[in-house]
């Protein structure tokens, strides 16, 4: 942010400067109808009609680097609040919103109401917010008409929005009119000094410190226009030889590149295609939203958590969301790799939970991260995402064969590991535990991280160090993993070794975990290695790193689709038989795509295929009843009656990565496609296809040099594949059926 800017500013109250009297978000607020638009480091959240309304609306904004860049944003015109026809986001970076404005307020028949006036407002985000408002009258005769836009600005923190209570405020200054801008700026308590400026290409008639007006004869069928423009990070030095402000790009001029970046992103990736529109609906939003969530942070790409509260790279989240689309684009597994890589811990502290070789949890960027409030400098709070870096390294190479890219990982891979054995066994009995160090860190830190995310079936909360069953799965996968990296790369020794350790660990896990009376796996040990014995999807990630012999896995497989844990709509989180459930909560009772993505992978390679199928149906089903076929981070875990989607949870973001990458990992568990791009190899092992799916292509899957075409039929229940092109380096494909 521009820190540095040699004007007049003169202190005001907050109330003064944005026209209300603070950020009060204790009750939170749902986004769930939200328009969502993003590119990059900005993105933005309007109400269906588009605007940011009531001032302060938490939840709603324009957001830059965790900090609202605009507050208040509210379209008013002649004749009182429009009708709203139509709001749709065509892309991740546009919105067209249409309303209309009813003959009444110009002396026509209230018995016999026609709309009148039709308005248009096209919005486009890219490293600013352009709106261009089309006002077009089909009236017989020309009316007198005005349109008027109020904007505010209280620079409010991301974690404020959410409702994150705040002692002080940093200083508001007096916004600074121009016959064509407004520009709002605030210096935080860290001594940074923001501004956001809105731009008019036509000048108003009237204009102040709370917005702008236009007045205009509004002749039949001869549209007028107006556009202004918002910027974040706005440099106040930034004005054209004549001292006035300088000129925008129109809207027109902003979208071709950005239509050009998508456009090279798809041909990029795999293209999916089977026989049901809705599904490929589906896919296609989730491609183009894995797409939008990229950013640049630190100088380098890396795919974000997801809008509008996780728009910042998250250790865990971005790992996760790589392994699902190694098969969409490996090119986000790479980004991922790197990134966490150059961020990996070297140091201790405690406040931030930093420890030497630890994959970082989460970075942010606002005023409460800038100033020491949050330790998110970065955050290193996570218990699972060294051992997941280790896992995607080993399945980016099983995708790409990418030699040079593991060599440029192995250092970062040796001190992972040594991570794991000195500080992630915190007493030395083998297995992975967390116990928070930070006064404002998680008390959870693994992917069920709210504070109780982890409960005994009654509730009561575990005493740590806490050691989560999918942690342990995670961290023998990635040893097992890692032995065979080693061993490819002629450190024999030292794979023999982890081979070794993962073997041991596997047989731990089994021994301390498994609650034969439950059929199921203990969510995890407390502090005086108590098993919990709740019934959770946690112990379904065990499959995914193959840690159930067959008889285990196939009791796992039952219990995990039983009632109690398989609402209809996708697995729970937690089992609706305990007592501590609950379907609207964030982890004890709901449902998350990404969960349920990753125990169907396991499903997949257990030998428990037919079992996944009930699963890719419920989020199949799912995605065909939200809002553009997209999957939001989670939803309400109420057993599935009569409605064409589930309960929405109010708060979840939408899109998100991991939940728009559940499908693609989905897929690849039906098709049982299992790369070996180091051996020039593509395993199709017993292929199934969900009943609501006859037919499934994939055009242009990346598996080293090469890109295949496969074809998937389903016959009643047995599914055929067939090779329709290989294009590049040879690649044998093998097909396995039951």
């Amino acid at each position: 942010m521009n820190a540095q800017a040699t004007i007049e500013l003169e202190p005001v109250s907050m109330a003064e400067a944005v026209g209300y009297p603070s950020v009060d978000c204790r009750h939170g607020s749902t986004v769930q109808d939200a328009i969502v638009l993003k590119h990059d480091r900005l993105f933005l959240l309007l109400d269906p009609a588009g605007n940011i309304a009531p001032p302060g609306h938490c939840g709603l904004g324009l957001f830059h680097d965790d900090t609202r860049m605009l507050s208040h944003y509210a379209l008013e015109t002649a004749g009182g609040r429009p009708t709203l026809l139509s709001s749709q986001a065509m892309r991740m970076y546009s919105a067209q919103i249409d309303m209309a404005i009813d003959d009444t307020v110009f002396g026509g028949d209230a018995w016999n109401v026609t709309n009148a006036v039709h308005i248009r407002r096209e919005i486009l985000v890219d490293d600013a917010l352009t709106e261009r408002v089309t006002f077009t009258n089909f009236l017989t005769a020309a009316v007198e008409f005005w349109a008027e836009l109020a904007v505010a600005n209280d620079f409010a923190d991301i974690f404020e929005v959410r409702g994150w209570r705040r002692e002080a405020r940093g200083t508001f200054f007096a916004p600074r009119v121009t016959d064509c801008s407004i520009t709002f700026s605030y210096r935080g308590r860290d001594g940074l000094l923001v501004h956001s400026r809105i731009v008019f290409d036509r000048p108003p008639d009237e204009i102040g410190p709370r917005g702008a007006r236009w007045r205009f004869h509004l002749e039949p069928h001869h549209p007028v226009r107006l556009e202004w423009h918002v910027i974040p990070d706005a440099d106040v030095a930034d004005r054209a030889p004549s001292g006035h402000v300088r000129r925008q790009l129109p809207l027109d001029r902003r979208r071709p590149p950005l239509e050009a970046i998508y456009d090279e992103w798809r041909a990029g990736c795999t293209h999916f295609s089977t026989n049901v529109a809705e599904f490929d609906a589906a896919l296609e939003q989730a491609t183009t939203d894995i797409r939008a969530l990229y950013t640049e942070n630190n100088g380098m790409p890396i795919i974000s958590a997801g809008i509008p509260w996780y728009c910042t790279p998250f250790g865990r989240d971005s790992i996760i969301t790589s392994l699902q689309t190694l098969g969409l684009n490996p090119k986000i597994a790479v980004d991922t790799l790197r990134y966490l890589a150059r961020m990996q811990g070297t140091k201790e502290n405690p406040d931030t939970e930093e420890q030497p070789g630890k994959i970082m949890h989460e970075i942010r960027r606002g005023e409460l991260a800038r100033a020491g409030e949050i330790p998110h400098v970065p955050y290193y709070g996570t218990i699972d995402a060294t051992p997941l870096w280790l896992i995607l390294l080993h399945e980016t190479w099983r995708w790409t064969g990418d030699e040079a890219l593991v060599r440029e990982m192995l250092p970062h891979a040796d001190r992972a590991l040594e991570w794991m054995d000195r500080y992630g066994d915190m007493d030395g009995d083998g297995f992975i535990e967390y116990a928070k160090t930070s006064a404002n860190g998680l008390v959870n830190q693994g992917w069920k991280d709210s504070w109780d995310g982890v409960p005994f079936p009654d509730g009561t909360l575990p005493e740590p160090p806490v050691a989560l069953v999918e942690v342990q799965g995670y961290a023998c996968d990635a040893k097992r993993r890692m032995a065979a990296l080693y061993h490819a790369f002629g450190e024999t020794e030292r794979a023999t070794h982890l081979r070794r350790e993962a073997a041991a660990m596997r047989e731990r896990i089994v021994e301390r975990f498994w609650l034969e009376e439950l059929g199921t796996f203990a969510l995890a040990l407390d502090g005086r290695k108590v098993p919990l014995p709740t019934v959770t999807s946690n112990a379904g990630h065990l499959l995914w790193s193959r840690i159930p012999d067959p008889a285990r896995a196939a009791r796992l497989a039952s219990r995990l689709l039983a009632a109690d844990m398989f609402s209809g709509w996708g697995l729970r989180t937690l089992g609706a038989a305990q007592q501590v459930y609950n379907p609207m909560s964030y982890h004890d009772g709901s449902v998350w795509p990404h969960d349920n993505a990753i125990v169907a992978l396991g499903l997949s390679l257990c030998g428990q295929k037919r079992a996944l199928l009930p699963i890719m149906a419920a989020l199949h089903d799912a995605a065909s009843g939200m809002s553009y076929h997209r999957l939001p981070e989670l939803y309400c875990g109420m057993e599935r009656a009569l409605g064409r989607r589930p309960v929405l949870y109010p708060v979840s973001c939408s899109p998100q990565a991991w939940a728009s990458g559940a499908l693609f990992m989905l897929l690849q568990a039906c098709a049982g496609i299992l790369p070996d791009a180091p051996a020039h190899e593509l395993h199709i092992r017993e292929p199934v296809l969900p009943h609501f799916l006859d037919e499934l292509v994939m055009d242009g899957l990346q598996v080293g040099g090469t890109r295949v075409a496969l074809q998937f039929t389903r016959r009643g229940d047995r599914t055929l594949a067939n090779l329709l092109d290989l294009e590049g380096a040879p690649l044998r494909v093998r097909i396995e059926f039951a």
